[in-house]
């Protein structure tokens, strides 16, 4: 059965979706700001996120909001994290992958999650206990045993350059073992096909709540693995996230803790 909470994240990702496609065809006028160093954000991205901040206000108006975009409402136990657009920079080129992620946490665990990818209209969602779907069919993680024929997804953030090194020797590493690695710009869409079965695992350096949360609970509930680079469960403060089926979770981290730097296996 579906739970109400997910209820009203389907409606706020679609109508972020909706924001979303109606602005594709005209990209080229589109007012764009870098917020950092190769960190840009669309006025799409900002209508995305007052959609979403609208439709969980309504529902829910005591709990708090924090979104990519700058939306911070209240403080509490259950926050709502949102990310409208994760994959602007595929979105502002005419890249045909990006998603919608929303997820509910309580006391900093992920209880809901919504990921919605608007073009394919293909609906990731999962509740704490109840499982992870697509478009309301089951979805599991992968079966594969090891590294051996993996595909794995990952990103290289524009904000951690400086670990450049240690990331390509991680990838390096992987490489060795894997069939291959793909880095396609969204981490909530890798995250949800990795929960589909579609990559076997995931990883990544300094990703932020929003990237991650709606992504990470559909991994779990899909009988997969999350935790950081030292092996540690849950959600990691410096978001350097390892995610997948067990085994491919293990060994992912055997292989990445070998490169990583000590900075990046802090908790």
């Amino acid at each position: 059965m579906t739970r109400p909470a997910i209820t009203i994240a389907v409606r706020a990702a679609r109508a972020a979706g909706n924001v979303i496609l109606r602005y594709m065809n005209r990209i080229d006028g589109l007012a764009v700001v870098e917020k950092q160093r190769m960190d840009f954000a669309s006025e799409v991205d900002k209508l995305a996120e007052a959609e979403i901040v609208k439709e969980l206000r309504r529902a829910y108006p005591d709990h708090a909001i924090v979104g990519e975009e700058g939306s911070a409402i209240g403080r509490g136990p259950l926050t709502w994290v949102i990310d409208p657009l994760d994959g602007t920079h595929n979105y502002l080129r005419g890249i045909p992958h990006f998603s919608v992620s929303i997820a509910m946490l309580d006391k900093g665990v992920p209880v809901y999650g919504v990921v919605f990818d608007p073009l394919r209209n293909e609906l990731f969602t999962a509740s704490k206990g109840d499982g992870a779907y697509l478009n309301d069919r089951r979805i599991r993680v992968s079966k594969r045993e090891n590294l051996g024929g993996a595909m794995i997804a990952t990103g290289f953030p524009y904000r951690q350059r400086a670990h450049l090194d240690a990331q390509l020797a991680m990838t390096r590493a992987l490489l060795g073992q894997a069939e291959d690695i793909r880095r396609s710009g969204s981490a909530a869409l890798d995250l949800a096909y990795t929960a589909a079965g579609r990559y076997d695992g995931y990883f990544e350096i300094g990703l932020k709540p929003w990237d991650l949360a709606a992504g990470v609970l559909l991994v779990h509930e899909a009988g997969g693995r999350y935790g950081d680079f030292a092996g540690r469960d849950g959600i990691p403060e410096s978001g350097n996230l390892i995610a997948g089926n067990l085994n491919v979770a293990k060994a992912m981290t055997d292989a990445i803790g070998a490169h990583a730097t000590p900075e990046l296996l802090k908790p």
